[in-house]
């Protein structure tokens, strides 16, 4: 695949705070932070799924719900403590209704709850290996085929999972035609927001796609799910670096979706 400048330059620049933490040694405790049409339908409809918990598990319970190192062959398990947002307050659409899509691509909680998780997983290429010293353009390359994806959980009291999920499902007609997304004073004009067919796990989900103006330099696409069980709700957003700029979204890991979805309960 041909790398632009620009996705190369993005790669570099997240080494440090991302993608070099999943390659030299991963910790199993995850960072504690405290959404067209639907995409797809679950093994039931939200009225035929299992009452949501009376009580919203707190982030402490939603930690140890996260994947874990080990858990998942081929994957490594990161914090993702400097690369995932604190808060919703640091992200956000300048159209409130599509502010759910916006946490939902930050493993933040689409809905209303402060009860929210999150890691970062990744492809292994290493193999298990954990290379040492400074970067070589080789170890550039290796992260740029590599796959990461943000993961969170948020829990929800009384129905407030499933409001969620509308939200995410409203968002995503609502923002079809697109929207500014601002973070850390940066602003990322989305150009199209499209439902796409999940996997179709848990009680409920909603997959979409999001495409970003990439400044003159092509257009980025990146894959969400959002996956609903009973009260809880897990965010899956999936990133390559090379394949920014190219206009073609990278599938999220189905593998992983599952294992962390039977992680729930």
């Amino acid at each position: 695949m041909k790398r632009s400048s620009r996705a190369r330059l993005s790669a570099t620049a997240a080494v440090g705070a991302l993608s070099l933490a999943l390659l030299t040694g991963c910790s199993d405790e995850g960072s504690a932070d405290s959404e067209g049409s639907a995409g797809s339908a679950g093994s039931g409809d939200p009225g035929s799924s299992a009452a949501a918990p009376a009580k919203a598990l707190s982030a402490t319970e939603l930690e140890k719900l996260l994947l874990a190192e080990g858990e998942l062959k081929g994957f490594r398990v990161d914090p993702g403590d400097d690369s995932i947002p604190d808060s919703k307050a640091d992200v956000s659409a300048d159209k409130a209704e599509c502010n759910p899509l916006v946490w939902s691509t930050s493993a933040l909680p689409p809905g209303e709850t402060d009860a929210g998780a999150n890691n970062l997983v990744g492809e292994d290429p290493t193999g298990g290996a954990s290379p040492t010293g400074p970067l070589t353009e080789e170890g550039v390359d290796m992260l740029m085929e590599m796959d990461m994806t943000f993961v969170g959980l948020s829990s929800y009291e009384g129905d407030g999972a499933e409001q969620a999920m509308k939200a995410v499902n409203d968002g995503v007609a609502a923002c079809a035609d697109g929207f500014a997304m601002t973070g850390e004073g940066d602003t990322s004009q989305i150009t199209e927001v499209s439902a796409y067919e999940g996997t179709g796990q848990g009680d409920e989900s909603a997959a979409f796609t999001m495409k970003i103006d990439m400044d003159g330099q092509g257009t980025a696409a990146f894959n969400t799910e959002v996956v609903r069980k009973g009260g809880t709700i897990a965010t899956f957003y999936t990133i390559d670096f090379g394949s920014i700029g190219t206009g073609k979204a990278t599938d999220i890991p189905a593998a992983l979706i599952e294992a962390q979805i039977a992680k729930l309960k």
